[in-house]
């Protein structure tokens, strides 16, 4: 397909352009098959000041017209075909970073081609036609690294898991469970052909699989689907895999993201659980956490809230209290201390699911090894715990992140659970703010490439899509990129002191606090603050060399030798 076909006016001259924490500008606005861009040409100066724009970054957009006669309208990209004449237009387009942009654009028909351009290239869905597979950086090379870490490497490294525990590529062609990755971590004693038959019994083939080892003990954290159980199904070769897990033990848990009733109603459509009688040794315990609708519908409500203008306390406390994103923030760290305080402080293994096991289990997961694991939260070890329990593990990025908080579109799979997940990061980072050896900014930055990328690393839903796609041939790493010394340094915690303790959260309502580097981060006052958090980053790191470069001459005396 060429992109050309989708583009009547390539670029218009004399469009102003408003944008938040930046006076008005006036210049030229170029569209292209993957960015918009805008060119501010200063008075008596050749500098050019470039905005740029990712297509996939925008979530709605609106035209406002008028006419000579007067006449002025909303229209919203809802496939209106009529031609409006008139002499000027203005298109506001609403980011999926929740940025609002506003182009003044002259003339009516320059103004509605430029709108049906970035309605028609915004929205394609086409995988190899994305930014990812034509974004070429300099100083990057195709042939560079792809990610961080996998399962095999992650067992490669835990040699303490050898004896117990064997890497199985039972999956290699992706036909036991297409959303898992190629090799999973097993008890040893069971072979691949019980395998098969336990992923038929967990939806989706998501079988119970190892994800992390906890050292300390020798606990382990395993996640899956539910089990098919239906009325009244059994297989005993699940059961016999997760008698394996807990050999040597008297008691396992399984926390469940699903209410008791949610639990036993799944039965009525042949999912369910795991009843005692079958898995005796595993107490279950129940942890009801939203997805899907309504937590995108929070999403919104919450943004809602943050935009409105009004200024009245009692509207903002009503609307953010009504939105409940803090009370899933509350839950999902709840929950994640229960997982971690099964581990860390009973010495109990833990299997953990909801429905599908690809949305909230993986977020609880993520938190509990945050938690607990201090290898997990430096800034490579988080990136590479990510990439196992995110990406690798088949979070459905492009269903999730197809839109976020203002599209107009129907709700389809669209969940910010990834989103959520970074939100509670956030909350980790801000309670303890020497523990985590990344910044915020790093946070930041995740939110805005999920939903939109030059990267390839959040393409598609599975890491079977990846490799039939050939991304990681084809495009490049976010991860790799964001650990150069050029990005390495901006995402680091120059605060940064390491902690082998556990670090437990508080989930009282006065200890979580509204993500405003994120949320309110297009407003005036959010910028003044993060002005100030970078003053004073760069007042540390300053100090942290001068400290340097004084120990230097005695590091080099006493490295001599007598």
């Amino acid at each position: 397909m060429e992109f050309s076909e989708h583009i009547k006016t390539a670029n218009v001259e004399d469009v102003v352009l408003r944008q938040p924490l930046h006076p008005p500008s006036r210049g030229t606005l170029c569209i292209t098959g993957h960015h918009l861009l805008f060119s501010d040409r200063a008075k008596g100066n050749s500098r050019q000041v470039l905005f740029l724009l990712l297509l996939r970054n925008i979530d709605a957009i609106e035209k406002s017209v008028e006419n000579l006669m007067g006449y002025s309208g909303l229209l919203r990209s809802a496939g209106r075909s009529e031609r409006i004449s008139g002499s000027s237009g203005t298109i506001t387009i609403k980011c999926k970073d929740l940025r609002v942009l506003q182009f003044d654009i002259p003339g009516m028909e320059q103004c509605l081609n430029i709108a049906h351009s970035i309605e028609t290239l915004s929205s394609l869905d086409c995988v190899p036609e994305m930014s990812p597979f034509f974004y070429r950086p300099p100083d990057h090379s195709l042939q560079d690294q792809w990610g961080l870490s996998s399962h095999k490497m992650y067992y490669t490294q835990m040699v303490e898991l050898h004896d117990k525990w064997r890497l199985s590529d039972v999956n290699q062609d992706y036909s036991v469970c297409p959303s898992y990755p190629s090799a999973v971590i097993v008890p040893k004693v069971i072979e691949d052909d019980m395998l098969v038959k336990v992923a038929k019994f967990r939806q989706g083939g998501r079988l119970p699989v190892l994800c992390y080892y906890h050292r300390k003990n020798g606990m382990v954290i395993m996640r899956s689907s539910q089990p098919l159980t239906g009325a009244n199904r059994r297989c005993k070769e699940d059961e016999l895999l997760l008698q394996a897990v807990i050999e040597g033990s008297n008691r396992a848990y399984i926390i469940d993201t699903r209410s008791s009733q949610q639990a036993q109603q799944a039965r009525m459509t042949g999912g369910g659980f795991e009843s005692k009688s079958c898995y005796n040794r595993w107490k279950r315990l129940h942890r009801q956490m939203e997805r899907g609708k309504a937590l995108q519908e929070s999403l919104i409500k919450l943004v809602e809230a943050c935009g409105d203008q009004s200024h009245n306390m009692d509207r903002w406390l009503s609307k953010l209290e009504n939105s409940k994103w803090l009370s899933h923030v509350q839950t999902a760290l709840s929950t994640a201390g229960l997982l971690a305080e099964c581990v860390e402080r009973d010495g109990h293994s833990v299997l953990i699911h909801g429905s599908e096991g690809t949305d909230t289990t993986l977020l609880i997961s993520t938190l509990a090894q945050l938690i607990m694991d201090p290898c997990c939260r430096t800034l490579e070890g988080f990136l590479a715990l990510l990439e196992r329990e995110w990406i690798q593990a088949g979070h459905p990025f492009r269903q999730r992140c197809a839109h976020s908080a203002y599209s107009h579109t129907r709700l389809q799979q669209e969940a910010p659970v990834f989103l959520l997940l970074l939100d509670c990061v956030w909350q980790l980072w801000y309670q303890f703010p020497l523990a985590l050896g990344f910044s915020e900014a790093l946070l930041l930055r995740l939110a805005n490439e999920a939903y939109a990328s030059d990267y390839g690393t959040f393409l598609c839903n599975s890491d079977q899509e990846r490799v039939t796609l050939g991304v990681k041939e084809k495009t490049h790493c976010l991860f790799q990129a964001l650990l150069r010394t050029k990005e390495g340094d901006l995402y680091t915690n120059p605060l940064y002191e390491p902690t082998k303790l556990a670090i437990w959260p508080s989930v009282h309502p006065q200890s979580l606090q509204l993500w405003r580097g994120f949320f309110l981060r297009w407003t005036q006052q959010a910028h003044h603050l993060e002005e100030a958090q970078e003053e004073i980053r760069n007042m540390i790191t300053e100090w942290s060399r001068l400290i340097l470069s004084q120990n230097m001459p005695e590091l080099q005396t006493s490295c001599q030798p007598d």
